[in-house]
């Protein structure tokens, strides 16, 4: 079984989780640590629990969530894993920042790991499988690790709300295929893990959340 812990980061306020196993080596999900206090923060929580972490997961390559990949680099040599489908938005991330009032930390300049078109990636003694959820963004990927059933969502599903689609590479039609067709029908007692606010899980969701109700009970379509 897998152990997670949930940091929160920078301005708006990105759920960095650091999940390992009894090995100890451990994988950083959407590291949006910025600044020396953030990184000394995910530093002291790694070190006090004896952890190596061996791998930079991201869900997607929006600012907030990929801040503290060269910080995670430089610290440890993990290697960054994010769909090339979403290497753009490093390439805009200081534009895309200063919208929200951030000055963006220092991004990575290249993906080790492609995650798009790839099934699993592991660490340890755990395999978290993967699953393309685009919508929020082009390259956008769920993880999921059946046997915890944990499921990060990034921003595609929030508890009761659903990521942005205003912004570049977002559709609405994409996020509710994602959410409907690959995430619900994991199981209603699998727990998310977004990128933003509090867990949830699927059946929470499957009844509270609007934008899945109301697409269920008809009262929008989104194909």
């Amino acid at each position: 079984m897998i152990k997670i812990a949930r940091l929160v980061f920078n301005p708006l306020q990105e759920n960095t989780y650091v999940v390992w196993d009894g090995t100890l080596e451990a994988a950083v999900i959407d590291a949006g640590n910025m600044n020396d206090r953030e990184n000394r923060a995910l530093e002291t929580f790694i070190d006090t629990h004896g952890l190596r972490p061996v791998l930079a997961l991201n869900t997607h390559g929006h600012f907030d969530h990929t801040m503290g990949v060269e910080f995670l680099r430089r610290r440890y040599g993990v290697r960054f894993a994010l769909s090339s489908l979403d290497t753009f938005l490093l390439k805009t991330a200081g534009v895309s920042a200063g919208l929200f009032g951030v000055r963006a930390a220092e991004m990575p300049g290249a993906v080790d790991i492609d995650l798009d078109g790839r099934s699993s990636i592991s660490f340890g003694e755990t395999a978290l499988d993967i699953i393309a959820t685009p919508g929020h963004t082009p390259g956008h990927v769920a993880f999921h690790h059946p046997a915890s059933k944990a499921l990060f969502t990034g921003d595609t599903l929030f508890r009761e709300s659903i990521g942005r689609t205003d912004l570049p590479g977002g559709d609405y039609t994409w996020i509710m295929r994602s959410i409907l067709d690959k995430i619900m029908p994991l199981g209603e007692d699998v727990k998310i893990y977004p990128g933003h606010g509090e867990e949830s899980d699927l059946g929470h969701e499957a009844l509270y959340n609007p934008f899945i109700v109301e697409v269920v009970n008809n009262e929008v379509r989104y194909e």
